[in-house]
């Protein structure tokens, strides 16, 4: 049997969000919806929808170092595709699910990958966890190793939806959201992976997205939620 090529799960790989970041984006998402302890509740206790592969599972930690808070400015994006004008949160967070599912080693160096990604935040540096979207991303070595493969992927946005906790609380309160206009958005998919050899594969994958979209202005991403809830 083909040994499978180390793989990119830009779902699996994921260092949580940072503490501040978590702060600030529990204030304006859920804290003034919900008590406090539901909503750490409902953000750390969540199971991931899909098991990564096994050598991705094994290998190093991705680094989130203070040298990776912004992408080189002058890399490209690479293959990774501009963010679409798009005003509606499901849809904005089902586009970007596809993004972070998808990626080409033989066209885009990590830098690329990560200044691609980067643009698709929001711009309000308070709510953006920019930490949560780097940690989806393979430190240089593995990502050297998955290049040397040609490993790519492509990633389809199957069904989005708001988690069952967060509809409630928007029934609550529904002006609560217009502190910060973040949604919560849950997305289910698939990936399909290839690399050299004729060596293919195809994995589901789901993913919780924190999106801003404030009214007259296009959606962005805020950040990724260590957990997927469903």
């Amino acid at each position: 049997m083909q040994k499978r090529s180390p793989s990119l799960s830009l779902s699996s790989y994921g260092a949580g969000w940072s503490a501040n970041r978590r702060i600030a984006i529990v204030a304006a998402i859920v804290a003034v919806l919900l008590a406090v302890a539901t909503v750490v509740a409902w953000l750390s206790g969540g199971n991931n929808g899909h098991q990564a592969p096994d050598t991705a599972a094994a290998a190093p930690a991705p680094s989130t170092s203070s040298s990776e808070d912004a992408p080189k400015p002058a890399a490209g994006s690479g293959s990774v595709p501009h963010p679409p004008r798009i005003a509606e949160p499901v849809a904005y967070a089902k586009a970007a699910a596809q993004m972070l599912w998808s990626y080409d080693t033989r066209t885009t160096s990590r830098e690329q990958q990560l200044t691609g990604m980067r643009a698709w935040m929001t711009s309000e540096t308070m709510y953006a966890d920019w930490a949560s979207v780097v940690g989806q991303v393979p430190d240089p070595v593995l990502w050297s190793r998955m290049a040397d493969q040609d490993q790519h992927a492509t990633g389809t946005a199957l069904e989005g939806h708001y988690p069952g906790a967060f509809k409630q609380a928007l029934t609550e309160d529904p002006a609560a959201i217009t502190k910060a206009y973040i949604y919560v958005v849950t997305v289910n998919g698939k990936q399909q992976i290839a690399w050299k050899k004729g060596g293919a594969g195809a994995e589901q994958r789901a993913v919780t997205l924190a999106v801003q979209c404030r009214p007259s202005h296009d959606c962005s991403l805020a950040a990724i939620a260590p957990n997927v809830t469903q």
